[in-house]
């Protein structure tokens, strides 16, 4: 199949790209893993997107997201980001996507606060932004006459000049990226995506983790493709751990919004009693998360126990009804047992957020010519080592709608017969299915990553884990090179390639900085000065 553009994702990165593109007349092919098309790291997003508070100013929202991010962001893109994003909320979600954010008694758009924000200026609708922006987008997509979506489609690699064009000299010149190879799980098909842009946005990497935030897909297919093809990556040591996600045995753990702290949510031990203020003295529950998440950790360790607990009952005072400001948390809560409205809710830290990912430009571009990349998979700078809160929506907007206009403002359509693209090779296949006991990679992979790559690092524990999983690469690429593709097997071999990227990169930041922390800092330290 053959578009002007295929975009890779369907969140809000990848979905505002596509309608932007598809406004300017070029022709958009989306691909979503799921089969579900509005499923997407977007989806699961709770708390809110920045709009604008009062008294604020696009001043004051890069010094907030700067001194989140551990002042190692780029300027460049943080400003662009202020100056932007509010503007492109109005016009784009409440105006032309009609998103139904919540509204006050006075009828205006509700703004409340979260960690590390100096305003309220975040927008909500309950605790479900993501799935109504989500939702709002997707209607729109399947509306556009100029966009196709395709659910149930795994991308596997991206096409490139160097690794695929038949064409003589190819590989001598520059790498073109034109489009990609994916598994179509439906039919079990490997289908051939030709396009002259191409756009990744494949959201984030949480799931390769054993406590998370995030769905399923979140694996890092897109990074581990964009590698392969020869883009560069960076910044991966930069894994944000958010701070209050459901923990309770037997359970699988989902997000307790920091909107819940904004709303003056408090932290508790096994005594009931508040503890963050003998961490965060002067920001306390409403510290960045980095600092929250290592601050319940050490109630944890201190204490002994296996999480600490959010108690909701000082916004009951407040007279905030709870199952309408957080019907989502609530409901979830409940069908464990727990009524949020005098039981307080047992939290610990899970993966939630990737600050790193595929390197971009202010437009999106990365360094391969026609590849850009939007979204968590990418890094443009703009969280440097700490991602402050609700901005990833926000990202997404900003540099989706940026990165479509360049490519419909530069747009050339590529002969991309002349460089004889051939379709997807089986030839090597000698297996039909997985091998028994296969799946027990992905959970080992999972354990490797909390255990040694967690919120806490080492030299000793990230050796151990990058010995671990290089071994572990070895059969999980021989069986990849016999074996007949699925989604599973796929997953696999992209989750071993980006895990090894992050364990890479945290080796080599031998620093804390932000979420990246290093327990032995100071030794590293006392031997530098040796």
């Amino acid at each position: 199949m053959t578009s002007d553009v295929l975009v890779i994702g369907s969140g809000i990165a990848g979905a505002s790209t596509a309608l932007i593109a598809a406004d300017a007349g070029l022709s958009v092919i989306v691909l979503n893993r799921a089969e579900d098309p509005e499923e997407s790291n977007t989806r699961y997003a709770q708390g809110g997107i920045i709009w604008e508070g009062d008294e604020d100013s696009p001043t004051l929202l890069e010094h907030d997201i700067d001194v989140a991010g551990d002042e190692v962001g780029n300027l460049k893109a943080i400003e662009m980001l202020a100056e932007e994003g509010p503007s492109l909320v109005e016009l784009f979600l409440i105006k032309r996507l009609q998103v139904p954010f919540d509204v006050d008694a006075q009828g205006r758009i509700h703004r409340t606060v979260e960690a590390a924000h100096s305003r309220p200026r975040i927008i909500h609708v309950a605790d479900r932004t993501g799935w109504a922006i989500e939702k709002a987008l997707t209607r729109e997509l399947n509306a556009h006459p100029n966009i196709r979506i395709l659910t149930a489609h795994t991308a596997i690699d991206l096409i490139s000049t160097t690794h695929h064009a038949k064409k003589r000299g190819a590989m001598y010149d520059p790498t073109k990226i034109f489009g990609a190879y994916a598994l179509d799980r439906k039919s079990g098909v490997v289908r051939t995506f030709l396009a002259s842009r191409t756009v990744i946005a494949t959201g984030g990497i949480g799931t390769l983790w054993r406590y998370t935030t995030n769905p399923d897909g979140a694996r890092g297919d897109g990074i581990a493709m964009a590698e392969r093809a020869g883009a560069h990556v960076i910044n991966m040591e930069y894994m944000q751990f958010h701070p209050t996600a459901f923990r309770k045995e037997g359970c699988e753990p989902f997000l307790i919004s920091e909107a819940v702290r904004g709303e003056g949510g408090i932290l508790v031990n096994q005594q009931g009693e508040p503890f963050i203020g003998r961490y965060l003295p002067n920001h306390k529950e409403l510290a960045p998360r980095d600092e929250v998440a290592r601050a319940i950790l050490k109630e944890i360790e201190l204490q002994g126990i296996p999480h600490v607990w959010m108690d909701l009952r000082p916004i009951v005072q407040k007279g905030v009804t709870l199952e309408k400001r957080f019907p989502t948390i609530f409901e979830k809560c409940l069908s464990f047992g727990i009524d949020i409205r005098k039981d307080p809710i047992p939290v610990a830290p899970a993966a939630h957020y990737l600050c790193g990912g595929i390197r971009a430009d202010e437009f999106g571009r990365t360094n391969l010519e026609n590849l850009y990349a939007v979204g968590e998979c990418s890094c443009t700078g703009l969280h440097g080592a700490n991602r402050l809160a609700s901005t990833s929506l926000l990202e997404g907007l900003v540099w989706g709608v940026r990165a479509a206009k360049h490519i419909s403002g530069t747009f050339v359509k590529e002969d991309l017969a002349l460089w004889q693209i051939p379709d997807w090779d089986e030839s090597d296949v000698e297996e039909d299915q997985l091998p028994k006991g296969f799946a027990q990679y992905f959970q080992r992979l999972k354990d490797i990553m909390w255990e040694w790559v967690g919120m806490v690092r080492s030299k000793e524990k990230l050796e151990r884990a990058r010995r671990e999983l290089s071994l572990m690469a070895i059969p999980v690429e021989e069986i990849y090179r016999r074996t007949k593709l699925s989604d599973e097997l796929i997953g696999m071999r992209n989750a071993i390639q980006t895990t090894l990227l992050v364990t890479t990169h945290a080796c080599r930041s031998k620093w804390s900085r932000g979420c990246h922390y290093r327990e032995d800092e100071r030794k590293v330290i006392l031997s530098t000065l040796q």
